[in-house]
């Protein structure tokens, strides 16, 4: 849980945060599984919107502790559309406690990048980093005497390695082009098509990291029938039915957000696979908060002023089973013993 020393009771402001993470606690109680240490992962993928912006005064105090409240119950968080300054992250990891990590890209240049990193936040006591990470980039194409990228992806997708107990994987996040507001805009649909098949193109290579490998991320995908989406199933990539489908943006009207897997591991234990969202605003800057914000919010219209409190998307999460000991040792035991060779005497001389 995170650290709520710097809360004041004694300010409207303090009160009202209190009272929000009383709500949130008793909300994620019910909703998210509780923390396991040795058998259980709780992985999440949330883009927080311009995290570390200053869009309406950017992420305030109250603000921070929800994020943390929310974040600090899974063990490991891929984060979309963190800015370049990294100022709010650090003070939501301060409000986390000392065991937590992040890992961050660098900022994607030009425009289209929006000055955006990835982020991935994870519990120390959980998960080990591996020591892996980097941007996911095309094959170049050779014209004469120089190499150039014949494609590129509008925002770095960002790979790491992690261990958790007897799961070791590669997670992969991105956060597609965005582009006309319409299915299966050009550009999104062939950056969804690249990550795939570059990530699968991976999991085959005898000097692979992991060969367990998910990926996560806001695919600003608007239905189950774009060709965006179905180019992870085309890929063989695996999404539980807990999360298949689910709607993660505000209204509750699109499936932003995925989490797919390319991983043996967890494909033997897809059907038991828990999942989902969590509606935050159910609980905090809900509708019936807005008249207690108003002096705050001035000219700007509630609901779209909160989206830069929280963000204009849900967190997906999965919660996946990593102790494999039980199973190993069975098969360890069915395996066939090798007969021992037989000791030649040794004739003294």
């Amino acid at each position: 849980m995170p650290f709520y020393k710097s809360i004041k009771n004694d300010t409207p402001a303090g009160k009202r945060t209190i009272e929000g993470l009383l709500r949130l606690k008793e909300a994620l109680d019910v909703k998210i599984p509780s923390k396991q240490l040795d058998t259980r992962l709780l992985l999440a993928t949330w883009n927080i919107r311009e995290f570390g912006g200053t869009k309406y005064g950017g992420r305030d105090e109250e603000a921070l502790f929800y994020l943390s409240e929310i974040i600090s119950r899974f063990d490991l968080i891929a984060v979309q559309e963190v800015r370049d300054n990294l100022d709010a992250l650090d003070a939501l990891m301060s409000k986390l406690g000392g065991w937590w990590r992040y890992l961050v890209s660098d900022v994607t240049l030009g425009l289209q990048g929006n000055h955006e990193r990835m982020a991935y936040i994870y519990d120390t006591r959980k998960l080990s980093f591996g020591g892996l990470a980097g941007e996911l980039t095309p094959p170049m194409a050779k014209e004469g005497d120089t190499l150039v990228l014949n494609s590129a992806f509008a925002r770095s997708p960002y790979l790491a390695g992690f261990r958790a107990g007897w799961f070791k994987f590669t997670i992969c996040a991105q956060h597609l082009y965005y582009g006309d507001p319409k299915p299966d805009d050009p550009q999104r649909l062939k950056e969804s098509q690249m990550a795939v098949d570059l990530l699968k193109e991976r999991m085959k290579s005898s000097d692979t990291w992991a060969y367990n490998s998910i990926l996560v991320g806001d695919f600003n995908i608007f239905s189950t029938n774009d060709q965006t989406f179905l180019a992870l199933e085309k890929a063989n990539f695996i999404l539980p039915d807990s999360v298949r489908g689910q709607y993660t943006n505000l209204k509750l009207d699109k499936p932003f957000d995925q989490i797919a897997f390319l991983a043996p591991d967890v494909e033997r234990q897809m059907k038991q696979v828990a999942g989902g969202i969590f509606p935050f605003l159910d609980y905090v800057y809900r509708d019936s908060d807005a008249p207690v914000y108003q002096p705050e919010i001035g000219d700007s219209v509630y609901f779209d002023w909160r989206t830069y409190k929280m963000s204009d998307h849900l967190p997906l999460w999965v919660e996946l089973f990593v102790d494999f000991g039980t199973e190993y040792l069975q098969r360890k035991l069915a395996a066939p013993v090798p007969p021992v060779p037989p000791v030649t005497p040794v004739t003294p001389s």
